[in-house]
Protein backbone atom coordinates (compact mmCIF):
# COMPACT_ATOMS: atom_id res chain seq x y z
CA UNK A 1 0.00 0.00 0.00
CA UNK A 2 1.36 3.56 -0.76
CA UNK A 3 2.05 6.32 1.58
CA UNK A 4 -1.44 7.93 -0.07
CA UNK A 5 -3.49 4.99 -0.14
CA UNK A 6 -2.82 4.45 3.69
CA UNK A 7 -3.49 7.94 3.73
CA UNK A 8 -7.11 7.59 2.26
CA UNK A 9 -7.26 4.52 4.11
CA UNK A 10 -6.87 6.35 7.91
CA UNK A 11 -9.47 9.31 6.60
CA UNK A 12 -11.90 7.04 5.71
CA UNK A 13 -11.54 5.28 9.11
CA UNK A 14 -11.52 8.40 11.08
CA UNK A 15 -14.61 9.93 9.08
CA UNK A 16 -16.89 6.65 10.15
CA UNK A 17 -15.67 7.37 13.95
CA UNK A 18 -16.67 11.04 13.46
CA UNK A 19 -19.67 10.99 11.71
CA UNK A 20 -21.35 7.36 13.26
CA UNK A 21 -19.15 6.21 16.38
CA UNK A 22 -18.16 9.12 18.34
CA UNK A 23 -21.72 10.31 19.83
CA UNK A 24 -22.41 6.43 20.74
CA UNK A 25 -18.94 5.30 21.97
CA UNK A 26 -17.62 8.35 23.85
CA UNK A 27 -20.58 8.29 26.74
CA UNK A 28 -19.62 4.80 27.84
CA UNK A 29 -16.45 3.63 26.18
CA UNK A 30 -13.89 6.10 26.69
CA UNK A 31 -9.76 4.83 27.27
CA UNK A 32 -11.43 1.72 25.07
CA UNK A 33 -10.27 0.83 21.98
CA UNK A 34 -11.88 0.64 18.44
CA UNK A 35 -10.87 -1.17 15.36
CA UNK A 36 -12.80 0.53 12.48
CA UNK A 37 -12.88 -1.36 8.97
CA UNK A 38 -13.87 1.69 6.90
CA UNK A 39 -15.31 -0.37 3.76
CA UNK A 40 -18.19 -2.27 5.76
CA UNK A 41 -18.30 0.54 8.47
CA UNK A 42 -17.91 -2.58 11.37
CA UNK A 43 -16.01 -1.80 14.00
CA UNK A 44 -14.39 -3.75 16.66
CA UNK A 45 -13.99 -2.23 20.08
CA UNK A 46 -12.22 -4.29 22.56
CA UNK A 47 -9.91 -3.04 26.24
CA UNK A 48 -6.70 -3.24 24.45
CA UNK A 49 -5.51 -2.58 21.05
CA UNK A 50 -5.03 -6.33 20.80
CA UNK A 51 -8.54 -7.12 21.17
CA UNK A 52 -9.97 -4.76 19.17
CA UNK A 53 -7.61 -5.45 15.97
CA UNK A 54 -7.87 -9.09 16.92
CA UNK A 55 -11.69 -9.23 16.88
CA UNK A 56 -11.98 -7.30 13.52
CA UNK A 57 -8.78 -9.76 11.76
CA UNK A 58 -11.64 -12.21 12.72
CA UNK A 59 -14.59 -10.94 11.13
CA UNK A 60 -12.53 -9.72 8.11
CA UNK A 61 -9.59 -11.44 7.13
CA UNK A 62 -8.83 -10.25 4.20
CA UNK A 63 -8.74 -6.17 5.08
CA UNK A 64 -7.33 -3.92 7.41
CA UNK A 65 -8.83 -1.88 10.10
CA UNK A 66 -7.40 1.06 11.64
CA UNK A 67 -7.47 1.75 15.52
CA UNK A 68 -8.33 4.41 17.77
CA UNK A 69 -8.82 5.08 21.54
CA UNK A 70 -12.16 6.33 21.94
CA UNK A 71 -12.06 9.79 23.40
CA UNK A 72 -8.57 10.50 22.46
CA UNK A 73 -6.55 12.16 19.80
CA UNK A 74 -3.55 8.95 19.19
CA UNK A 75 -4.44 5.59 20.19
CA UNK A 76 -1.14 5.59 22.64
CA UNK A 77 1.52 8.07 24.02
CA UNK A 78 4.92 7.47 23.70
CA UNK A 79 6.71 9.70 26.10
CA UNK A 80 9.05 10.32 29.12
CA UNK A 81 8.49 11.97 32.41
CA UNK A 82 12.19 13.89 33.66
CA UNK A 83 12.13 14.38 37.29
Amino acid sequence: MTKAEMDDFVRRAEAVYVTKLRAALEPEHVDEFVAIEPESGDYFLGKTMSEAIGAARRSHPDRLAHAMRVGHKAALHFGMQIR
